[in-house]
């Protein structure tokens, strides 16, 4: 209480002596303001400026390995101004692992912070890779597809605490290589937040009555490679919703997730609950009843994918030609295909007086040789 009432005491007197300061010597205020003014001024014209400017050396030699510089400038502009860099020794390592001046220079153009790691981090990096992937062609390949997947994080130790962390999951070298391939980003995760991951689908497993959550992760992991770069808040939403909009029981819950449906796990939360929604109503609308929808979703997951505008012009584009949605919820498939790869196929069939109340829709699900050939048979049997 002492300590505050003297802070008040000083903040008066010192408001008291200003305002002595402002009735006898005004003039020497202004002057003081006006200087503290400039002051501020000049220190802010200085701010605006760079603090460092770009490396005129490190331009020069970016340029000529064909380094695209306007992107390296919309994407990490302060690599530009540092000192030391590795741009030489990173062209020399890349060049003898196979990777062409091509693939280098769009490897530095896409993440420029590329050119800061040092000869020692490349090597050992590269040797922890390589004991997942069988050969230098195939990294090179992901830094070509990926560049951030291997520069971005310069922690080699948390690579190789994650590649064992994936092992005592029990995920072999095939698992593994797939991962590293399709979602490398994954082995840039610290191993805390990988685990958070593992840690829910072991709990989502128990909470559906699963005998074995170990072998449920590795499943879920092994078919949906994405799952580990996806955030348990999305993954958990997304298995929330599932359950609630499908009204699916704990097993058909569990089976789904085990199955085709855990990719559907990686879609947003809004753009999966959109689409089931809405595919709902579409199918309540030509007649279905709820158990044909469940078993719709159960069979066919990758329906959810569809946007709904699509999926509402195939579905009419099928029922106009006489297709019934019976036949398109026993055979779904036949919704893989595209719009106007669907209408071509139909207007082939019409040609040559295909009856699918007759025939089915089977041949709508059937590779491009298949379709041609039945086609030929169908057209022949038509003129004799």
């Amino acid at each position: 209480m002492m300590a505050t009432v003297t802070g008040v005491r000083v903040l008066l007197s010192l408001s008291r002596s200003l305002m002595m300061q402002q009735s006898f010597r005004l003039i020497p205020l202004k002057l003081a303001s006006t200087c503290l003014s400039r002051r501020l001024c000049s220190i802010s014209s200085v701010s605006k400026q760079p603090a460092h400017p770009e490396n005129d050396s490190l331009l020069d030699n970016l340029i000529q390995m064909g380094v695209d510089v306007k992107m390296v400038r919309q994407r990490q502009p302060g690599v530009l101004r540092k000192v030391l860099t590795n741009e030489k020794g990173l062209t020399q390592f890349l060049q003898e692992k196979g990777a062409s001046d091509k693939v280098i220079a769009s490897i530095v153009s896409r993440y420029p912070r590329a050119i800061t790691r040092s000869i020692e981090h490349l090597k050992q990096r590269w040797k922890l890779w390589r004991n997942v992937l069988a050969t230098d062609a195939e990294i090179v390949s992901i830094l070509d597809r990926s560049p951030e997947s291997f520069f971005r994080s310069s922690d080699n130790e948390n690579l190789e605490k994650n590649i064992a962390f994936f092992i005592s999951l029990g995920l072999n070298n095939k698992d593994l290589h797939r991962l590293l391939t399709i979602a490398p980003r994954t082995f840039s995760n610290s191993v805390d937040l990988n685990k958070q991951m593992v840690e829910l689908l072991v709990d989502v497993c128990a909470d559906l009555g699963g005998k074995d959550p170990v072998q449920f992760t590795k499943t879920v992991i092994s078919k949906n490679v994405y799952i580990l770069i996806r955030s348990t808040k999305r993954v958990k939403t997304n298995i929330e919703n599932l359950r609630a909009s499908l009204n699916l029981n704990n097993s058909e819950l569990l089976a789904l997730l085990q199955g085709n449906g855990v990719e559907i796990l990686n879609l947003s939360n809004e753009y999966l609950k959109k689409n089931s929604d809405t595919l709902q109503q579409k199918l309540a609308s030509l007649g279905c009843q709820k158990d044909d929808t469940k078993k719709l979703f159960i069979s066919y997951p990758r329906i959810l994918y569809i946007r709904t505008k699509t999926l509402n012009t195939k579905l009419d584009c099928l029922l106009k030609e006489g297709i019934t949605i019976k036949q398109i919820l026993e055979k779904p498939k036949v919704l893989d295909y595209s719009t106007q790869n669907i209408a071509r196929r139909l207007q082939e069939l019409q040609r040559v007086g295909y009856d699918f109340k007759t025939n089915g829709i089977n041949i709508l699900d059937s590779s491009r040789k298949r379709f041609d050939a039945k086609i030929g048979k169908l057209a022949a049997l038509s003129d004799n």
